[in-house]
């Protein structure tokens, strides 16, 4: 497990491109939402950042915390960290004035069963972060799920697409959008929306799930028979670069791997790689939520980790039983429930 976990490692370092950005940018850098599955990677790779940069500067990362140790871990590794229900006006209002915010918080799973606290988060929190940080720069993540499901053969909603979101979740998404959107243009604050499609990292993601999938023998949907991904720290090393490009107007990007990738060719390929054969049910359909990245790559270059690289160090994370976050995707979800 050292060797594999080694390996690991060295896919988390900072790109020399993030250490020359961090190194320019003005500021201390909060993290609202930090401890969910990107956050507390994103922390870590900024705070390497600054220290390879050789500058000085916080970051900050705000959360409830509810990870026994997290808080501890990330002190640890130079972060500040402060406990914070952001839901909570008072605890909102004590927060630290930043110049540059990273806002992470949202909620997905249990939309089905709870659905006001899903809007609570996704789009009423949104207009109290905007209202409380008019005077920083905000990247906002958001999901690849306010566009519509497109065509396999079309290569992925662009930018310019408009947004057609499908339950509630995804509506939700947008109403964060557009609050964002609306107080950037009532405060002039640069802000850039950042449309994210599958994350990957080894212990969580829709390539740790298929890879699970054919190593445990059960079946594959192919309902969703495509997708993207990229791997989280090219996701997070991205995210921290958008800074730089924040605007006014809410600037729009979407941020994934390159691949329109066949859930069958990945099941297959994992097969080989574990030396067992898939099991699928249902066909591919001939629409997926699929997302288009060129202005991302024109941005900043196509993602370091290859989806061949991803696969490999997830087959030997796997094989060596490897920590995982048991917090599936269900990227199979075609009717928007979650």
């Amino acid at each position: 497990m050292k060797k594999v976990e080694a390996a690991y490692q060295q896919l988390l370092q900072p790109s020399d491109e993030l250490v020359e950005d961090i190194a320019r940018l003005k500021g201390d850098i909060l993290i609202l939402g930090v401890g969910g599955k990107m956050g507390p990677a994103m922390a870590r790779l900024a705070k390497q950042a600054i220290d390879k940069a050789g500058v000085k500067k916080k970051v900050i990362g705000a959360a409830r915390f509810s990870e026994p140790g997290l808080k501890e871990e990330l002190n640890r590794d130079g972060i500040e960290t402060i406990s914070a229900d952001l839901l909570n006006e008072e605890q909102l209002s004590a927060l630290p004035e930043v110049e540059n915010v990273l806002y992470l918080a949202g909620l997905k799973f249990g939309t089905s069963t709870n659905a006001s606290l899903t809007w609570a988060m996704n789009a009423y929190l949104p207009g109290r972060v905007a209202e409380k940080y008019r005077n920083s720069r905000i990247v906002v993540f958001s999901s690849g799920n306010v566009y519509p499901m497109s065509p396999v053969y079309y290569g992925g909603s662009v930018e310019e697409n408009p947004a057609e979101p499908f339950g509630e979740y995804a509506q939700s998404c947008l109403g964060r959008e557009r609050m964002f959107q609306h107080f950037s243009g009532k405060y002039n604050t640069p802000i850039l929306i950042y449309r994210l499609n599958f994350a990957c990292d080894v212990t969580y993601g829709v390539l740790l799930e298929i890879a699970l999938s054919v190593k445990e023998n059960r079946e594959i949907d192919l309902s969703m028979g495509q997708l993207n991904a990229i791997w989280q720290n090219d996701a997070n090393d991205i995210a921290i670069r958008s800074l730089h490009h924040c605007a006014t107007p809410a600037k729009i990007l979407n941020v994934t791997g390159p691949e329109t990738i066949s859930v069958r060719w990945c099941a297959e390929e994992f097969g080989r790689m574990f030396n067992l054969t898939p099991k699928f049910i249902n066909q591919e359909q001939p629409t997926a939520y699929l997302n288009n990245a060129a202005e991302s790559f024109k941005l900043f270059g196509y993602p370091k980790v290859t989806l061949k690289r991803m696969m490999e160090m997830l087959v030997d994370w796997v094989n060596a039983d490897g920590k995982r976050l048991n917090k599936p995707t269900h990227f199979q979800e075609r009717k928007g429930k979650y």
